[in-house]
């Protein structure tokens, strides 16, 4: 690929090694979650939300059990402005949730940002500067003294400026641009900001370390984070938080890799919206969490419920891969992967299983609010057999026997491939009537009765295209003499009669469906489902069908 050579390396290595984070297996317990959806996501949206549109999504955030909620930029615009009055004003913050906002280091916007703030219960002002190589060469223009000088020059500001304001608020700052900025110049310039504050046990600081544009790999991010973990000064005192994007693609990795590392908290949107390619995706973070049995302090048992409140406020689309959410996660079409999965949950029926374990799910679906009729197993023509009886047992309550869900699987394949469509259950279902229930043609049941209580002898009326006969036959039972009838009178061939039934319950009525197979003279199987009230009837119509399709 041409013009590979002009792209250098933009990050920093630390001064020295940070690897100790190698040597943790997970994530042993949820960080501090902050949402900046209404900042950072609103702002990369191709229409910002209204008024209206902010205070329904803030209410999700705060159902979902976030407490720390990141609202805007309110010295800004007028729409921020007002949306953080309005929800201090009509107390719409709960007693457990703070409030954060975001400032610049320039004295007329942290002024604003703190008469936005007037009678807010607890609110983070986030103070943020920019740090990086490119930054201070290309936009500002300043050494790494300036640069320094900007952020003690807010930091000092904000001190200020919160005694002389009615509220209880917290500070926070963030080198903005910290990938592109050297590792000790970092290190240096929270430094100087921390030596400002003064953070203690009772009035803890955060330092937030963004991956504002992500430009290594996890583990360079990592190391980052974890020497910035060890030099900080009064890092007993101060929460180490992250702000990774998802330039490379890495965002949650990175994120995962930095609370190893010493990360505390995480900053992040709901499905990963933000600017570029986005925020890291705090649905993903926290569910992979869930997958390792660690409770993330989140509530994300409705995902679906969830992504179309998301949906219909920011106008964006979750994607059908999307891990946990996309509608496609959990289904599988291939074969193998559905005849695995279909094992695996009767495995979990029979074993009665605490632990979940079911071959290509990570999850259960239904933790999240997703079903499993019609999510984790969809049909199309590269399915199996497995998985179309699945759908067939799950919906249908139709047990098949092994051979005939093959046979099964055939004919729904076959029609998928013409159709070149998938097929829903419901198709399937009539496909499997259509080829194999109670079939009446060209050999048609009418009744049998057996002669006293002699079930070795049975007399079955038959109607074809001939007229109605009556055949008598004996056997070691009623459909053995049936069956014997048939044969002698009519002229059918066949072997290896296989029988299965079992009851199936429909609605209010009970019936019984049975499954025969006959083998012919040329060794081809046929089978046939009979479905009646009565067993013995569903036996016998069975056996009709399957008789039927070996003649047709």
């Amino acid at each position: 690929m041409k013009n590979y050579e002009k792209y250098a390396r933009g990050y920093f290595m630390p001064p020295q090694s940070s690897l100790n984070w190698t040597r943790k297996e997970y994530i042993t317990e949820a960080p501090i979650w902050c949402s900046v959806d209404l900042r950072d996501g609103n702002q990369a949206l191709i229409v910002p939300m209204n008024l209206e549109e902010k205070l329904e999504y803030f209410k999700l955030l705060v159902e979902i059990g976030f407490k720390e909620i990141e609202v805007g930029f309110p010295a800004a615009s007028d729409t921020e402005f007002t949306f953080l009055r309005t929800l201090i004003e009509q107390n719409l913050i709960p007693d457990d949730v703070t409030i954060q906002v975001l400032t610049q280091s320039r004295e007329h916007i942290i002024r604003k940002t703190f008469e936005s703030l007037q009678g807010a219960k607890k609110a983070v002002v986030h103070l943020y500067n920019s740090t990086s190589v490119a930054q201070r060469e290309q936009v500002f223009r300043k050494s790494k003294a300036e640069i320094i000088d900007i952020a003690v020059t807010g930091a000092k500001l904000l001190k200020q400026c919160a005694a002389e304001t009615e509220g209880n608020f917290q500070f926070q700052y963030s080198p903005e641009s910290f990938t592109g900025t050297e590792v000790d110049f970092a290190l240096d310039i929270c430094n100087a900001v921390l030596d400002v504050w003064q953070p203690t046990a009772n009035n803890p600081v955060i330092i937030n370390l963004p991956a504002t544009v992500s430009m290594s790999m996890p583990h360079i991010y990592a190391s980052q984070i974890e020497y910035m973990s060890e030099h900080m000064n009064f890092r007993e005192h101060v929460i180490l938080s992250l702000h990774p994007h998802n330039d490379r693609g890495t965002g949650v990795a990175d994120a995962e890799l930095g609370m190893l590392a010493g990360a505390q908290r995480v900053e992040g949107t709901l499905f990963g919206n933000g600017e570029r390619t986005g925020n890291v995706d705090i649905v993903t973070l926290a569910l992979n969490m869930y997958s390792h049995g660690v409770d993330p302090k989140l509530n994300f048992e409705n995902v679906p419920g969830i992504m179309a409140v998301y949906e219909r406020l920011t106008k964006m689309k979750v994607s059908e891969r999307h891990p946990y959410a996309g509608e496609l996660v959990f289904t599988a079409f291939s074969g193998s992967h559905q005849d695995a999965i279909a094992k695996g949950m009767k495995w979990r029926d029979v074993k009665e299983a605490q632990r979940w374990s079911v071959p290509y799910l990570p999850i259960d679906p239904k933790d999240i609010g997703r079903e499993y009729e019609g999510d984790i197993i969809r049909i199309n023509s590269q399915s199996g057999k497995g998985g179309i009886g699945y759908i067939l047992q799950q919906k249908y309550g139709l047990d098949l026997p092994p051979k005939m869900r093959e046979h099964f699987g055939y004919c729904v394949k076959n029609v998928s491939d013409r159709l070149q469509k998938e097929l829903m259950p419901g198709e399937i279902h009539d496909i499997f009537v259509k080829e194999y229930v109670n079939i009446g043609t060209p050999l048609e049941f009418v009744k049998y009765r057996s002669d006293g209580d002699n079930d070795f002898q049975t007399v079955v009326t038959v109607r074809t295209g001939s007229g109605t006969q009556e055949l008598a036959g004996t056997g070691n039972g009623r459909l053995d003499a049936i069956s014997n009838a048939l044969q002698t009178h009519l002229g059918l061939e066949y072997t290896d009669l296989v029988y299965t039934e079992h009851a199936l319950e429909t609605g209010s009525k009970s019936q019984a469906v049975s499954y025969i197979g006959i083998t012919s003279p040329n060794g081809s199987v046929y089978w046939g489902c009979g479905m009646d009230a009565d067993i013995m009837t569903s036996s016998v119509k069975a056996l009709f069908s399957a008789l039927n399709n070996m003649s047709r």
